[in-house]
């Protein structure tokens, strides 16, 4: 079992680096766990999406 972890400042971002991923890859996905953190720094707000995705490589 393995473990990848992808973390973007924008959700397309995201997105497009998990799909990549999967479809470079032939594993079992196992589990994904999905994650949003927004920080405010001064008049900003700073996002934060973050995907774990658990998986088996096929041998």
């Amino acid at each position: 079992m393995k473990v990848k972890v992808f973390d973007e400042s924008h959700e397309r971002d995201l997105e497009r680096a998990i799909n990549a991923f999967l479809s470079g890859t032939s594993s079992d996905i196992i589990d994904v766990k999905y994650n949003v953190a927004i920080a405010v720094c001064g008049e900003e707000q700073i996002y934060c999406f973050s995907a774990l995705i658990v998986y088996s490589p096929k041998e």
